[in-house]
């Protein structure tokens, strides 16, 4: 599983930090940015792409297809 965060589009509003604290963090920019993956499963992925609202994350499988949005 890999993630694609659009740096342009991420507003910085953490609410993939909130949702999956080992996948996600944000950077001294404020803008998300991947720690882990693998750190959490499928579902919990595409719960933290739903969530944010700026729509900055991709979630990709491993021959890099987005899987969402």
């Amino acid at each position: 599983m890999q993630l694609r965060i659009h740096q342009q589009h991420c507003c910085g509003n953490a609410q993939c930090v909130e949702i999956a604290p080992a996948v996600f963090a944000l950077d001294a920019r404020g803008k998300a940015m991947v720690l882990d993956a693998e750190a959490e499963p499928f579902e919990k992925l595409v719960e933290a792409a739903e969530a944010c609202p700026c729509q900055a994350i991709e979630v990709l499988d491993d021959e890099g297809d987005v899987q969402f949005p």
